[in-house]
């Protein structure tokens, strides 16, 4: 069996596999050392934003994971308060009063029912609100102080160009 030094590159499929690629390395860097790219902008600066950007869209779900909590624990508040007053509603109908004074009842027990309800859903209304407004608010400042560092190392690549 010959030895492998008498292979020539031209006989071994695995030296001529790279002998090509180390022609395109070297076509690839040719290519690129030509062309003028924009200099690379402070890396650390970059990552420093990105993890920022990352921590601000982490503390937006944080305030809007705590928010939907927070609706939560109230509509089952209300529900539980809810069926407790109809339980005593229910309770307070099976009296033996006239047919009249059932209805004057009847019709007063609805009125608060349904004033009731309507502070609850604006309870609820007002603390998704808040909820969103206090994640938005993260967010919009974030955008805000990002748009500034952008524009400093915009400045900085200028002029360091």
């Amino acid at each position: 069996m010959p030895s492998d030094s008498s292979f020539s590159s031209r006989d071994n499929p695995m030296a001529q596999a790279m002998a090509q690629a180390r022609s395109a390395a070297e076509d690839f860097t040719k290519m690129f050392a030509d062309l003028k790219l924009p200099a690379v902008p402070d890396m650390e600066a970059l990552t420093t934003a990105y993890r920022r950007n990352m921590e601000a869209l982490s503390g937006a779900n944080r305030i809007a994971l705590e928010g939907a909590q927070a609706v939560a624990r109230r509509h089952m508040e209300i529900m539980q308060q809810t069926m407790a007053e109809l339980t005593e509603t229910m309770r307070a109908m099976a009296s033996t009063d006239a047919p009249q004074a059932k209805a004057a009842k009847q019709a007063e027990l609805l009125k608060q029912a349904y004033e009731r309800a309507v502070a609850n859903v604006r309870e609820l209304s007002d603390l998704i609100q808040r909820s969103n407004s206090e994640a938005i608010a993260l967010l919009n400042r974030r955008f805000m102080e990002a748009m500034d560092e952008v524009k400093g190392l915009m400045e900085k690549a200028k002029q360091a160009g």
